[in-house]
């Protein structure tokens, strides 16, 4: 029995950052060279980013004091929370706490809202938190113990004897084996509701520098939490679906030292350079290759690590230009939120005007590695599989005489 994706929740922080509010911000700390001003206006502008969400809610009051209303999107949000992390002064110089502090603000923050985006996932699919029996969470911009996977049995009201898997620190393409460990999970137990939530708080981990990898990071990365309920049974389908095909991973010839993600006393430290669109456009044939094999593609869904990633995607695979336009839609709204982007573009297809029965759809995500997760997906709906039937029944039957 195929796995499938019955319903995706999402949740962002009500708090919004402009892209060009926190670009003049960062061109503007003090001591900043001449150097790195001219590199955050260039990364900043080069983004392809409008929007981001963040739980700092006192560096968005900060760049926005009258802050505009909360536009309405397919991310739920909810009222905003004290900020509990110290980031910006009153001169508007941006401060540098402790990992340990950033970290206290993930665990204070981050539950909430996975269990946002868990609670839209149930709710889409008609599943009672009562009748879920695995969970698993995905996070690398934080940890604790009792970690996310228990805050969710406690928060949502699940069965304490809920099977429960923690992938962390996987970084952003840790969704697709979030998804994959789901698949299994169903295919091994075929009755099994299979929540998969990712949460992300990026912003956590701001710093100024004059390393142009942190520069990078600053203008790309958000706030953001996405859930999945999967299941093989298909008494559980609803409307529309996305069955889990197949799964596929490949890691680069080189790249172990140009996308990395490591603790540092100030905070999570990113590496990410330019060679990482580079090796990505080089190799990305060969790797979907391996998931896609002469299976027509009608879709694509690709992590924005970036805008200049998703250009190599595009050149690299010899794609139509509108051929990514919900990737660039999610980065532009979005930004970067590590392991729930991808989500978040997948239920913009799931939930969109144009799926259709037997649509396929190609899953790409790049972590640290460089590693390249892919999946290939195929949308089911509830009208395209009543039509079908009715076709069949409409065929002639031939006699024989």
């Amino acid at each position: 029995m195929t796995a499938r994706i019955l319903s995706i929740g999402t949740a962002v922080p009500p708090a919004v950052l402009h892209q060009n509010s926190v670009r003049d911000l960062f061109a503007a700390q003090p001591g900043i060279g001449r150097l790195s001003q001219r590199l955050v206006r260039a990364a900043f502008d080069a983004s392809a980013i409008e929007t981001r969400h963040t739980v700092l809610t006192e560096l968005a009051d900060a760049l926005s004091p009258e802050r505009e209303p909360e536009r309405e999107d397919a991310a739920t949000s909810a009222p905003a929370e004290p900020a509990s992390l110290p980031v910006i002064s009153a001169d508007r110089a941006l401060l540098s706490p402790s990992t340990g502090t950033r970290n206290d603000a993930y665990i204070a923050l981050a539950p909430e809202l996975s269990a946002r985006a868990a609670r839209d996932a149930l709710s889409a699919a008609s599943v009672d938190p009562a009748e879920v029996t695995h969970v698993v969470t995905v996070s690398c911009t934080g940890m604790y113990a009792p970690g996310p996977d228990y805050r969710l049995v406690r928060d949502l009201g699940l069965p304490t004897s809920v099977e429960r898997y923690h992938l962390g620190f996987i970084g952003c393409a840790a969704a697709v084996p979030g998804l994959r460990a789901a698949a299994r999970i169903c295919a091994a137990q075929p009755d099994a509701v299979v929540l998969v939530v990712c949460a992300e708080l990026c912003t956590l981990h701001f710093r100024v520098a004059d390393d142009p990898d942190q520069i990078l990071a600053a203008s790309l990365f958000a706030d953001g939490a996405a859930a999945a309920v999967v299941s093989a049974d298909p008494d559980r389908r609803g409307d529309r679906w996305l069955d889990l095909d197949r799964f596929a991973t490949a890691v680069t010839d080189d790249g172990e030292r140009d996308m990395t993600w490591t603790i540092g006393d100030a905070g999570f430290e990113m590496v990410l350079t330019a060679e990482v669109p580079r090796i990505i456009g080089r190799e990305i044939r060969a790797a979907v290759a391996d998931v896609v094999g002469d299976t027509r593609v009608d879709t694509w869904a690709v992590h924005p690590g970036g805008r200049a990633v998703l250009d190599r995607v595009e050149s690299g695979l010899d794609l139509p230009p509108d051929a990514l336009e919900a990737s660039r839609a999610v980065l532009r709204d979005y930004g970067n939120m590590s392991s729930a982007t991808i989500l978040f573009i997948l239920r913009s297809l799931l939930d969109g005007d144009a799926l259709r029965d037997g649509q396929t759809i190609a899953t790409l995500a790049f972590g640290p590695g460089l590693t390249m997760e892919a999946a290939l997906l195929t949308a089911g709906t509830a009208a395209g599989q009543r039509a079908a039937r009715d076709a069949d029944r409409a065929e002639p039957v031939a006699s024989w005489t």
